[in-house]
């Protein structure tokens, strides 16, 4: 089968195209034949070798989210021939990332597409989704609390902000200007400039400082000033500091939700219901992977490239 991988770490064009053996679903899993998967910064992570390869040998897989039709199942799996689903992947893990011609999951790494979505759109939603609703679980927020989002104009702020104001909290969101009017369209309760005073501007808003922060962004430091004394931090990389004054930090990873069909299928009637609205940015051929991944590196995207098998 074609994947698309890299055999040494390094930039866009480090991302080839290896020939594999076709792989076969095990017990209680089953093989997509892919037919899109979404490209998001943790793939450029995997590409340059920055988070380690585990005990994997080369190619390494990037791709943490796919979207296709089961051809084949293995003994005991839930899943038949023919279903459209979507799917969570582990570059490191056993199966690989999602990068591939045919992705073999866990049953319950996989869900349903939602009805009348196609699978370019539906591939943006799994890891994005799940990790968003990770963080509010993480940070377990009451209906009428405030919750600020920091990038709230990528795509996991889109769903952090979604998610949160259906589940009744109180939502401000940052924005660039050129953004104001996509983050506008996600319904947060208020809007703040983005950028290194986002604190002062979130503490205009409230002044006694937000029940929790949800740090897309990767802003730290520079937002954590707009959580009150004893609230709730996330983050969604690692952090050598700490935001102090009580405030409890909670670090976000989706690669703990590799099981969690149960959320997918949540993500799924919630995409139905049109509370989550995915965004595709542009769409490639997977061969050309590492033009998705210079587009990514080069900021301003705003939904995801997917690459289409």
């Amino acid at each position: 089968m074609k994947v698309i991988g890299v055999t040494e770490f390094g930039g866009p064009d480090a991302l080839t195209v290896v020939e594999l053996p076709e792989p076969h679903p095990g017990p209680g899993e089953a093989r997509i034949k892919v037919a899109a998967a979404a490209v998001n910064p943790t793939d450029t992570v995997v590409r340059s070798g920055i988070r380690g390869t585990g005990d994997r040998q080369p190619p390494y897989i990037p791709g943490m989210d796919a979207a296709g039709v089961i051809d084949e199942i293995g003994e005991g799996s839930k899943w038949q021939v023919g279903d459209e689903v979507m799917a969570i992947a582990l570059p490191f893990g056993e199966h690989q990332g999602a990068y591939v011609e045919y992705l073999i999951g866990d049953d319950a790494s996989m869900a349903r597409i939602p009805a009348g979505m196609d699978f370019t759109t539906a591939a943006t939603l799994p890891m994005n989704a799940l990790t968003a609703t990770q963080i509010l679980e993480k940070l377990d927020l009451q209906p009428g609390q405030t919750l600020a989002v920091t990038g709230a104009a990528g795509m996991l702020g889109n769903y952090l902000v979604q998610l949160a104001k259906h589940t009744g909290l109180v939502v401000i969101a940052d924005a660039a200007d050129k953004d104001r009017d996509l983050v506008a369209s996600l319904g947060p309760g208020h809007i703040v400039p983005r950028g290194e005073d986002v604190a002062s501007h979130i503490r205009k808003i409230v002044p006694d400082g937000v029940d929790g922060l949800a740090d897309a962004a990767l802003q730290r430091d520079q937002a954590a000033p707009a959580i009150h004394d004893d609230g709730a931090m996330a983050i969604v990389r690692g952090w050598d500091g700490r935001p102090g004054r009580g405030i409890a930090l909670h670090q976000a990873s989706v690669f703990d939700e590799y099981h969690s069909g149960n959320k997918l299928d949540r993500i799924r009637e919630l995409a139905e219901d049109g509370v989550l609205t995915p965004r595709v940015a542009a769409t490639l051929p997977a061969d050309q992977a590492p033009e998705a991944h210079r587009r990514l590196e080069a900021g301003g995207v705003r939904g995801r490239i997917v690459l289409t098998f």
